[in-house]
């Protein structure tokens, strides 16, 4: 899942630090969803969502794994 976090973060001139603080999680949460290693809880995807006072569409976006096959 991709995500906008730290574009918003930038329109809003928050740290990671700040962030984490403001939703309940830690800094290295943050950097986690950030870098794409972590996929959060809905819950958590409202609070970042509502933080920045977007949708959850706006902050990310769901790619599903494509898969290929080859046919003989």
């Amino acid at each position: 899942m991709k995500n906008k976090i730290k574009v918003f973060r930038a329109m809003h001139d928050l740290t990671q630090e700040d962030l984490a603080r403001a939703i309940g999680v830690t800094r290295q949460t943050i950097l986690a969803i950030e870098k794409g290693k972590y996929v959060p809880s809905l819950d958590l995807a409202f609070r970042i969502a509502r933080h920045f006072n977007v949708t959850i569409e706006e902050v990310f976006t769901y790619e599903k794994d494509v898969l290929t096959y080859e046919i003989d």
